[in-house]
């Protein structure tokens, strides 16, 4: 064996006992059983891994602890689905590096099968109730962002005042979000499933438009020019389409691009088409504030 493939070989033990300390660690956190069982199991799995290469090198490696507590802190904060499947992610490259080995070490074959389909196929298996709920929270978020940005957009020339632009919005974005949450609760209450919950829906939808209402007014509360104030909602818009789909095509494997740009050119085509209105309404009615 070669230096060069034997640091390779303990880098893949790093990986691989970093990795069991992870999902060990979070395993003893969760509280659904059958989650933590396959967490469980998928740590022993690396650990069988990192007894492979550890024949072939013997000698013991230590854990990344800064990794262990970085996705143990990412699992808590984004739920343990997006932390894991943001791990494994990362490593879709080895794929190719264990092909190599595998010329040399025969287990190399193995381990790359157990990785690429074992693992994931248990993560796939993983049931967390913030995904269950992602379509209400897109109900919330997508209507939040399309109406708000609209409001803004309109009442940003018709009214031309910060503070009344901002308390407008507010008052719009907090009764639409009652609004929208209801629905969702009458929606899902006559759907015939067992895993609906509809109080739970509805309060995942009202708190993805609330939460959305307050960000993109927050311009309007710190800037004094309205433009500014308009330019840094749309922006704070579309870093949110773009933070709430990147997670969801982490946690659920779907693509970004597609849903990305279809969200953003709503937001966005609305708030000009609400801009243009508000316009003509002031020029129409001569409001002037």
């Amino acid at each position: 064996m070669t230096e060069k493939t034997k640091s390779y070989l303990l880098s893949l033990q790093k990986n691989e006992i970093t990795e069991h300390h992870i999902y060990t660690k979070l395993a003893k956190t969760i509280r659904s059983p059958q989650n933590a069982e396959i967490l469980k199991q998928i740590g022993d799995e690396e650990l069988r891994h990192y007894e492979i290469w550890k024949k072939h090198t013997l000698t013991d490696v230590a854990p990344d602890r800064i990794k262990i507590w970085l996705f143990y802190l990412i699992s808590l904060i984004f739920g343990f689905t997006f932390g894991m499947k943001l791990m494994e992610r990362g490593e879709v490259g080895a794929q190719t590096n264990y092909r190599l080995l595998s010329e040399e070490f025969p287990e190399a074959a193995q381990v790359a099968q157990e990785e690429k389909e074992h693992e994931l196929k248990l993560l796939e298996m993983l049931d967390e109730e913030r995904l269950r709920y992602t379509g209400s929270i897109v109900l919330g978020l997508n209507d939040a962002l399309v109406e708000l940005t609209g409001v803004l957009a309109g009442l940003t020339l018709a009214l031309q005042n910060t503070q009344l632009i901002a308390l407008a919005g507010l008052i719009t974005g907090i009764a639409a979000s009652l609004s929208m949450a209801s629905s969702e609760y009458l929606s899902m209450k006559n759907r015939d499933s067992e895993d609906n919950h509809p109080i739970k829906g509805a309060a995942y939808t009202g708190a993805a438009y609330v939460i959305t209402v307050f960000l993109l007014i927050i311009p309007f509360l710190v800037f004094s020019h309205y433009f500014v104030c308009l330019l840094f909602s749309l922006l704070i818009a579309v870093m949110i389409i773009a933070g709430f789909n990147g997670y969801i095509a982490i946690a659920q494997g779907l693509t970004f691009k597609d849903r990305f740009k279809e969200m953003a050119t709503l937001s966005l085509g609305v708030a000009g088409l609400s801009f243009l209105i508000g316009y003509v309404v002031r020029i129409v009615l001569g409001v002037d504030i």
